[in-house]
Formats: structure tokens, C-alpha cells, sequence
């Protein structure tokens, strides 16, 4: 019968395909079954900086490409209770803020199921005192019964100043206190710390030895770290040991405009035109002008950017990884010139930019990932001055101001112009410096994808590499599946 014949069909077509395909799905399927979602749990005292810390690291995820959400339990009370009175909610023998603090627990753990299990996040960032072990274990108990992987990220600090300081900086803007003075609010503040203390239960090293957690002394002086299971685990721990608060400003920005900026033209190694020199003089005039301590400079490996950092007279570092976007084949070529011999690439890169890939090229996407290094150590330094190209400004831009995949590529970053970032409390303030020498306008907005006319596929693995790339696939990928599809 007819079933019989496909199932006889199926066989023959399954005995002629290599084995290694078997051991690629295998792997595959293992991959999908332990790569759960991960709760990050916070845990410690009022004004410790976990809602700092939950906050970069929801960033820092995010640029990395791990979708990852963060819920603030404090911000759920805001919710309930419109108009905070003072520290007496939080005292131990308040029953009824303790039925109310227990309800937006619970609130937020519905979201974090709604977010993890049925819109496909990968990270949620419960951002809590958790100051009991009590608390802790029905946080586990929640994450066991929903498959997820959980990580304890404690921040315990006794250093009074840097406790005051948080306080002023941070908790003095918070809704519970804008009717209130300074003094007051301070006072009512520290009356809230004393509320926990008595019941605070840190994570310990033996009672809590089968827990995966950091524990973060006295921002970051010391650090104790137990258990790490995963990739992300270790990424969230590698990203907590760099990060500061030691204020500082870095500043970005491309290098002066080159010959091949002038001509049109996108990539290349050239150097600068001569307005791009008379740039790079009333760049070190501005840097001498700023009296910026201790500044490090960093540039890429390319003419342009090397030629605008000589220029300052002072050391300064080269780093590959600030090099453009590599546009393969495309290199050298006017957008014009793309659209006429590439139509294809040209409408695929419009209709998603950030994850397109040149042909022989990179995209957005792995030019975030080449860049996570460079992250890193500005999250380690103080004052950096980062002398580089607009795509790799655009992806640094994003991570500071936490924009989505989709703006990053279309953020401006215009020749002949500083950007300063100052860190603030959960962000970063950002001031644009012209520094008055005309250059070409180098930004391409984003345009309305069309799809593109008069392009048939030539072949099946065509076909099938066409609605790929047009479902949203990056192009590597999508020429591996056309040959399989080929192959088959």
C-alpha cells in the first residue's frame, strides 16, 4: 500500500545518508535538552548595588545576543502599594507588608515563567533582597519544578561610605522618596537596612556548597565563586569580575574621514583625506584641552584610524578587534555598485542588517561577538579614548546605551564628532562633541524593505536558500543548508 511504499522509500533514503548527519542531530538534540533557561537570583541588603549589577548584566546579555529580561521586586511593590510611608512596611513583625511582599514574589515569578517558557527568553535576572535561606529555597523550588538552572549572584558590602554613597546617587531618586528631603529620606533609608539585617542569611560556603553562585566583597575587592555549570554561568561570572564604579568617561570616535569615505566607498585600508588630518589635529587639541587623567587611547589596525591617534602625540594601543566590518566581496564598492552586481545581498542586508553577512564578510552580529573582548577590558579601565569605525562605534554605542539588534545597525555616528559616556547609576549620559571640520555623511538610514523584483533561484538548493535567508537566516548558515538540500 501507499504507506508501506513511503515507509520503504524513507529507509532507502536514510541508509543513504553518511552517519555523521546522525551524530550532528544527536548533538543537536543533547545541546537542546541541557541548555535550559537560567534564573539569576540577586541576594543582599538594601543599597549593595544589585539593581546596578542586574541591570548591566541584563545589558551585557542582551548585546551578546541571550535574550534575558530583568524583574525588579521592588518595582512590583511600587505597583501595589502607590504611596510608600516609610521603613515601617519593611520591619520583620509587619504582617500585612509581609503578605503584600510575598504577593509580588510571587507576581514576578508568574512574569519569569511567562518570560522563559512561553516567549522563548533564555536569562530572567530576579532582582531581590533573598536575604533568607527560606526565601532562597522557594526561589529553587519554583526553578525545579520549571526546568530552569538557577545562579545566586550575592553582593555584601561594609564599607560605609560606598554604602552612604549608593544611597545618595541612587535611592534618594527612587519614587519611595520624592517628596521627601535628603536628610529625611537618608534616615528612613538606613532604618530600611536595619529591617533585614537581623534576618540576613548570606550564602555559605558549607551550608550552600551545592548552590551555583557568585558572592561579589566590597565591590569587588574579593570574590568567592562555587559551582559554575554552564557557558553562561561562566560568562555572567568572567563579565561581574571586571566590572567598577571608580567614576570615569570613555570616549568614541571614528577616525577622521578617509579618501575612500570621500570617494563613497565603503571598507578598505585608505588614509585620510585632508580634512580627515585636520581632524585628527583638532582631536589632540581637544584631548590636551579636557585634561582627561590617565587616559589610555586605544585605535584598530587600519591606516585611518592609526594616522588620526599619531596625531595626539601621546601612546596609544592598537587592537584588531576594533577593525571595520569586513564586507568580503562587497569591499571597496559604492552602495550604487552593490546594488547593481549583488541586487540579491544588496535588499537581503535591508531587510535585516544586523544579522546579514558579506559574502566572504562579517555581519553586525559577529562583529558584536569579535567585540566582546574590547567590552571587557573598557568595563576594567577608567578613562579610554576609543578611536574607530562605524560599525564597530555603532556596536559599542549599543552596549553602553542598551539598544536592540535592530537599532544598532542604523545608530549615528557621524565622521569628525566625540561622543563622551559617563557611567551613571543604571546608564550611561552621553554628550556629542563637533569639533567644527566638515566631513561627508557617511549614514545610511533605514530604508523600506521591498522584496526584490526580477530574482528567480536557479536551482532547488537556490529555492530553498532563498526562503531561508528571506525567513531571517544569516547567510553562512543558509549556504550549508542549500548544500544539504543539494546533497539530498
Amino acid at each position: 500500500n501507499n504507506s508501506a511504499s513511503r515507509a520503504y522509500q524513507m529507509n532507502n533514503l536514510y541508509r543513504e545518508i553518511p552517519t555523521h548527519f546522525y551524530s550532528l542531530s544527536l548533538c543537536v538534540l543533547a545541546v537542546c535538552m541541557t541548555n535550559c533557561p537560567t534564573l539569576i537570583v540577586t541576594v543582599g541588603l538594601p543599597a549593595r548595588g544589585k539593581t546596578y549589577i542586574s541591570k548591566k548584566l541584563t545589558r551585557y546579555l542582551n548585546w551578546i545576543g541571550v535574550p534575558t529580561k530583568e524583574f525588579n521586586v521592588g518595582q512590583y511593590r511600587r505597583e501595589c502599594v502607590k504611596i510608600y510611608k516609610s521603613f515601617e512596611f519593611f520591619r520583620p513583625d509587619n504582617e500585612e507588608g509581609l503578605k503584600i511582599r510575598k504577593q509580588c514574589a510571587l507576581a514576578a515569578c508568574n512574569d519569569v515563567r511567562q518570560y522563559l517558557s512561553v516567549e522563548g527568553g533564555q536569562v530572567a535576572v530576579f532582582d531581590a533582597t533573598n536575604t533568607t535561606r527560606e526565601r532562597r529555597a522557594t526561589i529553587m523550588r519554583f526553578a525545579e519544578q520549571n526546568g530552569y538552572k538557577v545562579f545566586f549572584v550575592e553582593s555584601v558590602c561594609e564599607d560605609p561610605s560606598v554604602i552612604a554613597e549608593n544611597i545618595v546617587q541612587v535611592k534618594l531618586g527612587s519614587p519611595d522618596y520624592t517628596d521627601r528631603n535628603t536628610e529625611e529620606a537618608i534616615q528612613d533609608f538606613m532604618k530600611r537596612i536595619k529591617c533585614y539585617e537581623n534576618s540576613y542569611q548570606p550564602l555559605d560556603e558549607n551550608l550552600d556548597r551545592e548552590l551555583s553562585y557568585i558572592k561579589i566583597m566590597d565591590v569587588g575587592q574579593r570574590y568567592l565563586v562555587n559551582r559554575v555549570l554552564d557557558h553562561i554561568q561562566s560568562r555572567i561570572v568572567y563579565y561581574l569580575m571586571n566590572i567598577h564604579i571608580t567614576p570615569r568617561s570613555i570616549y568614541l570616535c571614528r577616525h577622521g574621514e578617509s579618501d575612500l569615505n570621500v570617494r563613497g566607498r565603503i571598507g578598505g585600508d585608505s588614509g585620510l583625506s585632508p580634512r580627515g588630518k585636520e581632524f585628527a589635529q583638532y582631536l589632540g587639541r581637544f584631548i590636551q584641552d579636557q585634561n582627561i587623567k590617565d587616559l589610555k587611547v586605544w585605535t584598530s589596525q587600519m591606516k585611518r584610524s592609526i594616522q588620526t591617534a599619531e596625531a595626539l602625540g601621546v601612546p596609544y594601543e592598537q587592537w584588531k578587534a576594533l577593525n571595520e566590518i569586513d564586507a568580503g566581496v562587497c569591499e571597496e564598492m559604492m552602495y550604487e555598485e552593490i546594488q547593481e552586481h549583488y541586487p540579491l545581498e544588496f535588499a537581503l542586508r535591508d531587510q535585516d542588517k544586523y544579522r546579514y553577512r558579506y559574502p566572504k564578510g562579517e555581519s553586525y552580529e559577529d562583529l558584536v561577538q569579535r567585540l566582546e573582548p574590547v567590552i571587557m577590558e573598557l568595563e576594567r579601565q577608567e578613562n579610554v579614548l576609543v578611536i574607530c569605525h562605524q560599525a564597530v562605534m555603532r556596536c559599542l554605542l549599543a552596549y553602553f546605551l542598551d539598544k536592540s539588534a535592530e537599532e544598532l545597525p542604523y545608530l549615528k555616528c557621524p565622521l569628525h564628532t566625540v561622543l563622551k559616556l559617563t557611567p551613571v547609576a543604571y546608564g550611561c549620559k552621553v554628550e556629542s562633541i563637533y569639533l567644527n571640520v566638515e566631513a561627508v555623511n557617511t549614514h545610511r538610514d533605514k530604508p523600506e524593505v521591498t522584496k526584490p523584483s526580477g530574482l528567480r533561484p536557479t536551482s532547488h538548493a537556490g529555492c530553498c536558500g532563498l526562503m531561508l535567508r528571506w525567513a531571517g537566516f544569516p547567510s553562512r548558515p543558509i549556504r550549508c543548508l542549500c548544500f544539504l538540500c543539494s546533497v539530498i
